[in-house]
């Protein structure tokens, strides 16, 4: 799927792309080169489906990944996502990245979920500290409309995935 990221330095939107992993000759992001998550590792996993994002000026270097499943096969959920270390920070290099690849996954809510889990999209937000929880989970409900369930779990609700996929992927 073809979507636009912000190229910080130039203040300018770029091409990009999200492609499913395996179609792309790619390593695939781990911990040892300062990812927080083993996505090597991870896409392995049964019923796993893994999404890198890359501009199209620089092919070869990942700037985002996402890993979706559809949990006992009815409810949609965004195992991971992150964004590449360079994204992060003051001097990162690009913006809206994790907004793309959390459009994308409520996208592939409406298109792999049958009712009444169609549309809504599940994660787990899970930190070492509790107050870097709370911060994040601050982002995912002011940026991407997540609402809270229980503890560690947000959703995003159809209308809010509706929001993201006209702004992210459109």
């Amino acid at each position: 799927m073809n979507v636009k990221i912000l190229k910080i330095d130039e203040n300018n939107l770029v091409d990009a792309k999200i492609s499913d992993a395996k179609s792309v000759k790619l390593n695939l992001p781990s911990i040892t080169d300062g990812w927080r998550f083993n996505f090597k590792k991870h896409s392995k996993e049964a019923g796993h489906e893994t999404y890198i994002l890359v501009s199209e000026e620089t092919p070869n270097i990942i700037e985002g990944c996402l890993i979706f499943e559809m949990k006992k096969k009815v409810e949609p959920y965004m195992a991971y996502v992150e964004i590449a270390p360079h994204n992060k920070g003051l001097n990162k290099k690009h913006e809206k990245v994790a907004g793309c690849l959390i459009a994308f996954a409520c996208r592939l809510s409406f298109i792999k979920a049958n009712e009444p889990y169609r549309g809504y999209l599940v994660f787990d937000v899970k930190e070492e500290d509790k107050a870097d929880e709370v911060k994040l989970m601050a982002v995912y409900s002011t940026k991407y409309s997540a609402l809270r369930y229980g503890e560690t779990t947000m959703i995003i609700p159809p209308v809010g995935g509706e929001k993201l996929i006209t702004e992210f992927l459109n």
